[in-house]
């Protein structure tokens, strides 16, 4: 990132809680690029690798810790109260009018993409100049569906420590940690390594409560408030274009992505070959060069 790329940073009061958020770049004649993260309680920090775009396409970037992880209010006690969908919603439509965001493109990845769609849906929001949904689901059931047919790939020994695991409700056996971090490393890219760039080394603040609250206990066991998202047959009233990103060993499978291009109207579907849950990660400059031109014909 050039470093005179100017950076705000700032706290917005959210009730009694507040949210953190960061600027990327001087304001311009192009919209914004609204960016949510994953998790839930994923953070911000992965999002930092696409800091050069502000730069490079003269549009501000716009990220967030959503409450229950980094830089934002952790209220774990509240948790049950607090972390869920509703919450999560209305922290969005709070930052978008403090932050004066009238025009924006809006990037979801994972849950981040949960939380835009819901957005989309359910909110019909104006000022959207396009969507991007990465690597993210439409529906609970279907990644639980797909990643439990994904695990069958595995071998023998994990697959029973997961199942094992599963069957007792009881994730904190050896065998299941070590299945479940192969399952991770072959689909998600989640555990940094001493090569990797800074922002995804840098220790954080994990929301894992908020994960566990929202969520569950690891990605195919969708167990938490979020566990009846289904928004199959919504997906027809989002009515900006969007583009679908995954990558070809994703946990958003093929499959996953293609029932979101099928189903919202005006969609385009870009699949990332040998890249896992973060394409824009493993194959940043394709990635950049991808949403550039996707930004720039829908301002």
């Amino acid at each position: 990132m050039n470093k005179m790329t100017e950076i705000q940073e700032g706290y917005m009061p959210f009730g009694e809680y507040k949210t953190y958020y960061r600027i990327v770049g001087k304001k311009s004649n192009k919209a914004p690029l609204l960016l949510l993260h994953g998790g839930p309680g994923s953070t911000h920090n992965y999002f930092e690798l696409l800091d050069d775009l502000a730069e490079k396409d003269q549009r501000q970037l716009v990220m967030y810790d959503q409450i229950g992880c980094g830089k934002s209010s952790m209220p774990d006690d509240k948790a049950d109260e607090v972390y869920n969908a509703k919450t999560w919603v209305a922290e969005l439509k709070a930052l978008r009018e403090y932050l004066e965001l009238e025009q924006i493109h809006v990037l979801g990845q994972s849950w981040g993409g949960m939380l835009e769609i819901i957005y989309l849906c359910d909110e019909q929001p104006k000022g959207i100049k396009s969507g991007i949904l990465a690597s993210t689901l439409p529906a609970s059931w279907m990644w639980d569906k797909e990643l439990h047919r994904m695990i069958k790939f595995m071998d023998p020994s994990d697959q029973k420590a997961i199942a094992d695991a599963e069957t007792k409700g009881d994730f904190t056996s050896p065998e299941y940690q070590r299945a479940n971090a192969k399952f991770m490393e072959m689909h998600c890219n989640s555990a940094p390594t001493s090569t990797d760039p800074e922002p995804l080394r840098r220790k954080k603040n994990a929301g894992t409560v908020a994960y566990i609250t929202g969520w569950g206990p690891n990605e195919y066991n969708p167990e938490g408030n979020l566990k009846d998202y289904d928004y199959m047959d919504k997906l027809q009233d989002i009515h900006v274009p969007v583009l679908v990103t995954s990558g070809t060993d994703d946990l958003c499978t093929p499959y996953t992505a293609k029932s979101m291009y099928d189903r919202i109207p005006n969609a385009k579907w870009h699949l990332f070959e040998y890249c896992r849950h973060m394409a824009f990660v493993e194959r940043k400059d394709d990635y950049e060069k991808a949403l550039m031109e996707w930004l720039d014909e829908h301002d």
